[in-house]
């Protein structure tokens, strides 16, 4: 019996500044799940934690794409849970002298992927082809002596029959910008002076 390795991939975040009573919710929700799934479920979640585990969720992908050549899509959500962080104590000044406790919360969030049923190993990592860039080429300008004299006045003519300036001679007239009037000052009368 020869126990074949999984490999799995996790991210953790440490000391969120969150309940982790109410960071466990959210967890619930991925575990279990594929990838892209888990990411519709927390897009769609109202919860202020899911956008935290998203984030490690999607810090769990990198690591997976990055370090192992692992495709992130493929892979299933196999453990999401959240622990107990230290609690911040703080107070607050009260009525006759007294002191109210404040506690603040933290908490570490967890999430462990392993490839899925269909194999999420890529043939080899994928790297960002290098960009080439390509230059337009340059139109070419027909020689105005092969065309003739002919050629030179189509575009006079043109312009006259449709009614629109020739754009090589005559340049088209700029709108002036129109400035705002200004306001007058509105003159006293007897009746505003009182």
């Amino acid at each position: 019996m020869s126990a074949v390795e999984t490999q799995e991939v996790r991210a953790v975040a440490k000391w969120v500044r969150m309940s982790p009573r109410k960071a466990r919710l959210v967890a619930e929700h991925i575990r279990g799940r594929s990838v892209p799934e888990a990411r519709t479920v927390l897009a769609f979640t109202q919860r202020a934690a899911a956008r935290e585990v998203e984030k490690v969720l999607r810090s769990a992908v990198a690591n997976a794409e990055a370090n192992h050549g692992l495709i992130g899509d493929n892979l299933v959500v196999a453990a999401a849970y959240v622990d107990e962080g230290p609690v911040m104590k703080r107070w607050r000044a009260r009525a006759r002298g007294r002191v109210a406790r404040i506690k603040k919360p933290t908490c570490h969030i967890t999430v462990k992927l392993v490839p899925g049923p269909d194999g999420a190993v890529a043939a080899a990592p994928p790297r960002p082809a290098p960009v080439v860039e390509q230059q337009a080429p340059e139109p070419v300008a027909a020689e105005p002596e092969a065309a003739g004299p002919k050629a030179e006045a189509e575009p006079e003519a043109k312009a006259e029959t449709t009614g629109e300036p020739n754009q090589e001679t005559e340049p088209e007239p700029k709108a002036k910008p129109v400035k705002p009037k200004k306001r007058a000052p509105r003159k006293k009368t007897e009746e505003t002076e009182n």
